[in-house]
């Protein structure tokens, strides 16, 4: 059988290139990035074949055992393929096997498989090596086993009246396994599912999860647990996202509210406010708390357009591989490679919509002319950073398109009018940003090049 090939209308591009695409664009996504797990489920296994013993073997039990789940319950095993945690340990895996290595991770297969039959209520048990005391089930938790040792065999057990059982036979603790919660957002006993902050209006859960440790691998500020009131924090400053996005920016909270979102939490963080995503790990944002609503909202907008960005270049080739040039980004002190610049200025285009919507909305005098001032400022850094990327001859005939859609955006942006005071704030940062960028860079680095004047 020939798969088809995913296809994404010319409409629905320009209106993604515009910074917007609403629900219909995060569901083609969506569609896109389960192929992708798909593939590299069997890249996965072929290259396990390939390598052979053990790992040979047990590829081709978590094989078998993910494939009899999809034909009993698709929509149970596209949910944890879809995982966020799913992209980092399947890509991870791959990177390992060709390699060589004796001991790839091949248990992060294995367990992805578990969690499967796990949703489907597929009886029969699966074994696998432990890494450490923490037992996880991509997409629905973890069970703790105090004092169990790396090498130590687990086994998750489905009944057939589909209740669950996780179990360390031959250990101490053989005869206390953990039995998965019919809600696994609860903890329970010793096992901890993620955190449920709200339910959108389509149903899709908006969940806070510090315990996965692949869901999002470079968040250094990843906490092992968070406390109940650290909990309640979180979900209120969430809920208040929610609902502001909802009442004021509904295209923002219609691609939100396409599908599941887990929240990385991030602790101890050097430098006020900071998040991020990664592009392995779709739906999925780390952060750490923001203090109001409002910035919840707009680190929300703002990750979700590098997200959709992600996924769209796993599709389209938007600019020329290659290449060792460093660029000037108005909102890093850092130089940043054509990837980094791309990436960055398609979520500020995000950002100044936010800010440009806020400032008609917001009922506080004092926040109203902060949004001016934002709107300001992020509507002319990213229509400069656009120019750098029309002007850097990599950007491929569809990365033309695709900036040249973003550049009439913010052209209608830069037309609409702003309070004198907040334009000259607004340049006022602009300028100290810059002068604080070359004071930071002042020793050129191999292929930078110059800040756009």
């Amino acid at each position: 059988m020939t798969p088809l090939p995913h296809r994404m209308p010319g409409v629905l591009f320009d209106e993604v290139a515009a910074g917007c695409g609403g629900a219909a664009a995060l569901r083609l996504l969506a569609r896109a990035e389960h192929s992708r797990r798909l593939a590299c489920v069997y890249a996965v296994t072929a290259a396990a074949r390939e390598t052979g013993g053990s790992v040979a073997q047990e590829a081709e039990r978590a094989w078998e055992r993910l494939a009899a789940a999809r034909n009993a319950a698709p929509g149970a095993a596209a949910a944890v393929l879809t995982h966020p945690s799913a992209g980092p340990a399947l890509f991870g895996l791959l990177a390992h096997l060709p390699q060589g290595r004796e001991q790839p991770p091949v248990h992060r297969f294995t367990a992805l498989a578990a969690a499967a039959a796990v949703r489907a209520g597929l009886s029969g048990s699966v074994r696998w090596p432990m890494a450490g005391p923490w037992v996880t089930l991509p997409s629905l938790g973890r069970a703790h086993f105090p004092g169990a040792r790396p090498g130590d065999i687990v086994e998750v057990r489905v009944d057939d009246d589909g209740r669950t059982r996780i179990a360390v036979p031959g250990s101490a603790l053989a005869a206390d396994p953990v039995t998965v919660p019919t809600n696994p957002y609860r903890a329970k006993g010793r096992w901890r599912g993620p955190r449920l902050l709200a339910t959108l209006d389509t149903g899709s859960p908006l969940l806070l999860d510090p315990l996965d440790p692949t869901c999002y691998p470079y968040a250094v500020g990843r906490p092992g647990a968070l406390g109940a009131d650290e909990v309640h924090r979180w979900t209120a400053v969430a809920r208040d996202a929610c609902r502001l996005l909802r009442a004021d920016h509904p295209e923002a909270y219609a691609e939100l509210a396409a599908g599941p979102r887990l929240l990385v939490p991030l602790t101890g963080t050097a430098r006020g406010s900071v998040s991020g995503s990664s592009a392995e790990t779709f739906g999925c944002v780390a952060l750490s708390l923001p203090p109001t609503g409002t910035l919840f909202a707009v680190t929300m907008a703002h990750e979700m357009q590098h997200n959709k960005f992600a996924a769209l270049l796993h599709l389209f080739d938007l600019f020329e591989p290659g290449g060792q040039e460093l660029y000037y980004a108005p909102w890093r002190t850092d130089p940043r490679p054509l990837l980094g610049l791309f990436h960055g200025t398609y979520a500020h285009l995000g950002v100044a919509q936010f800010w440009n919507r806020r400032r008609e909305t917001e009922p506080d005098p004092a926040l109203r002319a902060a949004a001016h001032v934002r709107f300001a400022r992020w509507r002319s850094a990213t229509r400069e950073a656009v120019l750098v990327l029309l002007d850097s001859g990599r950007l491929t005939p569809l990365g033309q398109r695709f900036a040249g859609r973003m550049l009439d955006t913010l052209d209608a942006l830069c037309r609409l009018p702003v309070p004198a005071p907040a334009l000259r704030r607004a340049g006022t940062e602009a300028r100290a940003h810059r002068a604080a960028w070359h004071e930071h860079n002042s020793r050129p680095r191999s292929g930078m090049l110059p800040a756009r004047a």
